[in-house]
């Protein structure tokens, strides 16, 4: 009985948060209010006139390689569209080129090959030193490009299907030879947008825009079974002005993470992410978050600003990962009007996570996490609130909650240690650490681009926590 009206509860509180949504989207991410998947492109093509053929069967990599090798004699004549009809189109790995836009129909899906030999082995990120999930080299994604520019992948809801149980299968096997592909992956590009497509069943990570800049991902989803392993939904890595909206992905692994790089690799790359708007995002996942940065952070990830989230039947809601020898920093966060229902943990910063590439970092890189608030958080079927542990001798500091309203199950809701900041209005009371006095020290950062530090009023309340405070109250009973 509770839990059916919890469920109708939750439903009414998206209600109110989808009213305030708009004043969101029109102050931020204003570095891709320009990009649009709408650009004419003088010139179209229809993969079947390179003798490609959709019946799920044939492989048609040849076709597709060979109609994006035609397209790149109009790259400087106002650009090409490569049109992918109706239909099941079987294929290996294959590139993009500049000015391009590859539109899919309504009933077209793209197929990735069972087979890894159709997904090549390339050299591993500079940034990480080694592919993600074993040393040297990694395959290739499905889609991908490198040193591009006005590119657009987009469709009428068409679906990319990287058929990933097979590479599944082999990770839980221990049988890979190289680190599973991602669905997409853009490198060293701008002006990208990913839109109106369904990812489906990745074999890693679904779209990877990795030192990229002018990035749009809007009204995508992604989908993948939930104990699908790595199956990250959007990734934009040590890349900057980046914009993710609209977006529903249900998956094995975090919604949306931000990452900059793997230790001492990432600290000499040293390509940040920044500038970086998230809205409207709805979420389900059992092993990851529904918001998260790093672990992987060497680079620097600053200028975040997420809002409007909604995360369901999941792990965790808002998660930092980070350790000792991961060097960089995670700072100038924002994240407010977060919904959450049947959450196992609501916000959760740990300094000790995740492995490292080789034995060659510097134990000593102590990653610097400041200015992190979050506002305006309500959730019900809460499990634990949240642990929130630094390092030692590294305290994560400006950690600011304000305006959160969790139900909790959990009889010890906060977990805290080796952290700083400030809180106010917080059900269940935080923790001792961030009971700090923000009228004497102004810990609280405010997402405004023109300020790093700024005081937070502990009196104001948005006009989406003014709506759902009172029915968090209901939900307590």
């Amino acid at each position: 009985m509770r839990r059916s009206a919890s469920v109708s509860l939750f439903q009414v509180l998206l209600v109110f948060t989808t009213m305030v949504e708009t004043q969101w989207s029109s102050v931020s991410g204003l570095y891709c209010n320009k990009m649009s998947p709408n650009v004419y492109r003088p010139h179209s093509v229809t993969i079947t006139e390179f003798g490609a053929v959709g019946d799920g069967v044939t492989l048609n990599t040849k076709a597709f390689q060979n109609a994006i090798f035609y397209l790149n004699s109009f790259a400087d004549k106002g650009g090409a569209q490569l049109f992918v009809p109706a239909g099941k189109w079987l294929t290996g790995s294959f590139g993009l080129i500049s000015h391009l836009t590859l539109s899919l129909d309504k009933d077209a899906v793209i197929i990735g090959s069972p087979d890894s030999s159709d997904w090549p082995a390339v050299d591993p990120l500079p940034s990480y030193g080694r592919g993600r999930e074993l040393p040297g080299k990694r395959h290739q994604s499905l889609i991908f490009g490198s040193y591009l520019t006005d590119v657009i992948i987009t469709g009428a809801n068409g679906t990319i299907d990287g058929q990933g149980a097979t590479w599944w299968g082999w990770f839980h096997n221990h049988t890979l030879n190289y680190t599973r592909p991602h669905l997409v992956e853009l490198m060293y590009s701008t002006n990208v947008v990913i839109s109106n497509l369904t990812f489906k069943n990745s074999p890693f990570w679904n779209i990877h825009p990795v030192y990229c800049s002018q990035v749009l991902v809007q009204h995508v989803t992604i989908l993948a079974p939930l104990n699908s392993p790595n199956t990250d939904g959007i990734n934009p890595d040590s890349s900057t002005n980046v914009c993710i909206s609209n977006c529903y992905v249900r998956n094995g692994d975090d919604v949306i993470v931000i990452k900059s790089g793997w230790d001492e690799y990432g600290i000499s790359f040293a390509k940040p992410s920044s500038n970086i708007s998230i809205s409207n995002i709805t979420g389900e996942t059992r092993g990851g978050a529904g918001i998260a940065f790093g672990s992987e952070m060497s680079g620097g990830i600053s200028e975040v600003r997420v809002e409007g989230l909604h995360i369901i039947n999941s792990l965790h809601g808002i998660r930092i990962k980070t350790a000792p020898g991961r060097g960089g920093y995670v700072k100038n966060v924002y994240i407010a009007d977060v919904s959450m229902d049947n959450v196992s943990m609501a916000i959760r910063i740990t300094g000790n996570y995740g492995e490292h590439p080789d034995d060659k970092y510097d134990r000593n890189a102590l990653p610097v996490i400041s200015n992190i608030t979050i506002k305006n958080v309500v959730g019900i079927n809460i499990g634990v609130a949240g642990i929130l542990e630094g390092i030692q001798g590294d305290n994560f500091s400006s950690i600011c909650l304000s305006n959160v309203s969790l139900s909790v199950q959990s009889s010890h809701p906060w977990n805290c240690s080796l952290i700083e900041g400030y809180s106010n209005s917080v059900i269940p009371e935080s923790c001792e650490q961030l009971r700090s006095n923000c009228r004497q020290t102004p810990v609280c950062y405010d997402g405004s681009a023109s300020s790093g530090m700024r005081v937070q009023a502990p009196s104001h309340k948005s006009s989406t926590s003014q709506f759902l405070n009172p029915f968090l109250k209901l939900a307590s009973f």
